[in-house]
This record gives structure tokens, C-alpha cells and sequence, in this order.
């Protein structure tokens, strides 16, 4: 076997599933105007196209209850929570379980993380929180932490090790 940035060659049909399951994982508020998003592979290589993605992909979810969509060929697995709109996208045969585990890990984590108040403004506070919780479930587009005490937990000790840091160097100036 080789690796390359997508997935295992070694003649199976790109119809397998990947090791690589998450293509983006998006934060929009109720106008469809993007918080986060993080993109990890080339499906959308620009600004440009992402956000007419994302435009296209608030317009067709953010009226609806389902939780899961096909969209331009892609699988989308979405929540929405007072005036967020959470999505975790993968390729169309991903596995929508994984990428419904990757999208619960997330939003329970933050809602640990913001005390249960998962909405615009704590949120737009606490975006430090929300870019390392992300890296503990994703990383490369391959899902690594599905439960979301963990994540809580590893951010914390990140965050608490980030303050150290900051102290360390204060005290040293």
C-alpha cells in the first residue's frame, strides 16, 4: 500500500468509504453567514466557491427538521440550535452515523464547553474553544474523538497549558 492525501490506493473503487470521512464540519448563523468553517479536502478550493456552498447549503436545510441532506453529492448531517446551524459534511457513500457522531460530539462538547448556552454571541466568545474541540474530532478529515467528555477534557488541559505558557512568559520579561 501507498498513501496519498486521498486515502489507500491500491485498486479499490473510490466508492469504499475512505479513511478520510469529514470533507467539512460549518458553523452558520440563522442568516446562512458563516462562523467557522473548515474545509479539508479540495472539493471547494476557494473562498469564493465555499461560500456559495455554504449559501447554497443554509438554503436548502435551514426550514427543514431532517437532519440529513444530499447536496452537490455530498452526504450533509446538520443541526440547528436557537441561532447557530451546525453541518458535518461528508462524501455521498460516507457512513451518515459517523458523520452524525462527529456533529453530536461537536455541539454536546460546546455545549459543555459554553455552559449550555449554544448560541451566536457565547459562542463568537469562546471561538478559541471551539477551534480546539474541532482538532480533537477531526484532524485531517479522519475522525478521532467521538465522545465528547474526552474533548472537553482534552481542551481544557490545551487551554490550561496555552495560560501556563502565557504566565511562564510574562514572569520571564
Amino acid at each position: 500500500y501507498y498513501c496519498n492525501h486521498s486515502g489507500f490506493e491500491s485498486g479499490h473503487s473510490s466508492q469504499e468509504p475512505s479513511l478520510y470521512t469529514v470533507k467539512a464540519v460549518l458553523i452558520l448563523d440563522n442568516d446562512g453567514d458563516r462562523l467557522y468553517a473548515k474545509y479539508y479536502d479540495d472539493t471547494y478550493p476557494t473562498v469564493k466557491e465555499q461560500k456559495a456552498f455554504e449559501k447554497n447549503i443554509f438554503n436548502k436545510t435551514h426550514r427543514t427538521d431532517s437532519e440529513i441532506a444530499l447536496l452537490e453529492g455530498l452526504t450533509v448531517v446538520y443541526k440547528s440550535n436557537i441561532d447557530l446551524f451546525f453541518y458535518v459534511i461528508g462524501s455521498s457513500h460516507e457512513n451518515e452515523l459517523m458523520l452524525m457522531a462527529v456533529l453530536n460530539c461537536l455541539f454536546d462538547s460546546l455545549s459543555q464547553m459554553l455552559r449550555k448556552n449554544v448560541e451566536r454571541r457565547a459562542l463568537l466568545e469562546n471561538m478559541e474553544g471551539l477551534f480546539l474541540a474541532v482538532d480533537e474530532i477531526v484532524d485531517g478529515g479522519v475522525i478521532l474523538e467521538s465522545d465528547p467528555q474526552q474533548v472537553v477534557h482534552r481542551v481544557a488541559l490545551r487551554v490550561l497549558q496555552s495560560a501556563k505558557e502565557q504566565i511562564k512568559w510574562s514572569l520571564l520579561r
